[in-house]
C-alpha cells in the first residue's frame, strides 16, 4: 500500500533499498522511526551520518576501519604471515565469532561476475597481490562463497599466486552441523566427501 504522505513513503522506500528488506519490514523500520522521539530522531540520523563519514577501509586489508587500518591489522598479535580472502566485511565478522582464525584478512568488496560486468578491476585484487610483495605471507585462504562468481575469484586468485610460491587454500565445505544428509544437495556432499579429516 502506498501512503499519500510523501515524506512517509520516501522513508519506506529508502528502506525497501536496503538488501533483503522487503516492503513490509521497510514499512515497519519507517513506523518505528516516526514512533521515536525529536531526541532519538535526531541520534538515530546522526548514528547514520557518522558511520557513513566516519567509517573508511582499511589502507591495508580493505576491511572496515575507522582509522588508517582496522583493529586486526594494527594487532601484534595476529599471525601476519596468514591471509584469509573474503568477499564481504560481514565475512570477517563471522569467522571472527568462531575465535578459531588468528590469521589477517583481505576483503574483496565483491567477487568476478561477468553477467554484473564485475571483473577484476571492480574488486580489491590489485591490492591483495601488493601486500604479497615483501614475501612475509606464507599463506592465502580462499574463503570466498561456495557459488559460480565465488569459486571463478578464488580460482583466478590462486593463479595469480601459484607463480609467487605461496600455498593457496580453500576453505572446506559440508554438511551443517544439525542438517540431515537427505537434505543435502548434491555439491555439498561432494565437497563434504573430498574436506574430509581424520578422526
Amino acid at each position: 500500500m502506498a501512503y499519500n504522505l510523501a515524506p512517509l513513503q520516501n522513508l519506506i522506500d529508502q528502506f525497501e533499498r536496503m538488501q533483503g528488506i522487503g516492503h513490509k519490514t521497510a514499512q515497519r523500520m519507517a513506523f518505528y522511526v516516526l514512533g521515536l522521539s525529536d531526541a532519538e530522531a535526531n541520534q538515530f540520523a546522526k548514528a547514520i551520518t557518522d558511520a557513513h563519514t566516519k567509517i573508511k577501509q582499511c589502507k591495508v586489508c580493505c576491511d572496515l576501519a575507522d582509522d588508517e587500518l582496522c583493529p586486526i591489522c594494527k594487532s601484534g598479535n595476529r599471525d601476519h604471515s596468514v591471509i584469509c580472502v573474503v568477499e564481504d566485511p560481514r565475512d570477517v565478522a563471522a569467522i571472527e565469532r568462531t575465535h578459531e582464525y588468528k590469521g589477517t584478512y583481505h576483503v574483496l568488496h565483491g567477487a568476478i561476475s561477468p553477467m554484473d560486468n564485475i571483473g577484476p578491476d571492480q574488486i580489491r585484487i590489485k591490492e591483495l597481490l601488493a601486500r604479497l610483495g615483501d614475501g612475509t605471507v606464507d599463506e592465502v585462504i580462499m574463503a570466498t562463497n561456495p557459488t559460480v562468481e565465488g569459486e571463478a575469484t578464488a580460482m583466478y586468485i590462486s593463479r595469480l599466486l601459484k607463480p609467487m610460491g605461496i600455498t593457496v587454500s580453500r576453505l572446506a565445505y559440508g554438511v551443517p552441523v544439525g542438517a540431515d544428509l537427505e537434505y543435502a544437495d548434491e555439491v555439498t556432499l561432494s565437497r563434504a566427501i573430498e574436506g574430509r579429516s581424520v578422526i
